[in-house]
């Protein structure tokens, strides 16, 4: 069952080649009128759910520890900054005073813009290098004496 071939010259190649362009066209705009329609009928829902997050307290703090940066910290950075003032003020400060937390934030924020994602992977290599035990280099097989000559035929 093969499809008889409607082209049979030149001229009906080139008129076929036309009406190809043309469906393309349509399509093309189809298809660019339906994303259109799309992104109006998700822009309602975007917008709403973006004006109910802004009312999230602590959301901007997270976008902002999760945004890229031109600087050179990196998101580990970014919440060791806020995660170590917070967890040295909750357990190790909470009897003291306002100037004793306030050095202890800013030298905690110091300490962590020290570190980064490199420095990190370098101390976690040099703990599991200490860690791991130390591999047995492997030498000839050794001969365990039995008390049998290897060369007797009796076992």
């Amino acid at each position: 069952m093969s499809k008889e071939s409607k082209i049979k010259n030149l001229a009906d190649l080139r008129l076929e080649i036309d009406r190809l362009k043309v469906l393309a066209r349509e399509q093309e705009s189809y298809l660019n009128d339906q994303y259109i329609l799309f992104n109006e009928k998700i822009e309602a829902p975007v917008r709403f759910i973006k004006s109910a997050i802004s009312w999230v307290p602590g959301v901007d703090l997270a976008k902002g520890v999760f945004a890229k940066r031109k600087g050179d910290e990196d998101w580990i950075t970014r919440v060791l900054r806020i995660g170590f003032p917070v967890i040295l003020n909750r357990f190790f400060l909470r009897r003291a005073g306002f100037i004793k937390r306030a050095l202890v934030t800013l030298l905690s924020q110091q300490a962590a813009s020290v570190l980064n994602k490199d420095t990190l992977a370098g101390l976690i290599d040099k703990v599991t290098h200490f860690i791991q035990p130390a591999k047995r280099k492997k030498g000839r097989a050794r001969h365990t004496d039995y008390g049998i000559p290897p060369d007797s035929e009796t076992y």
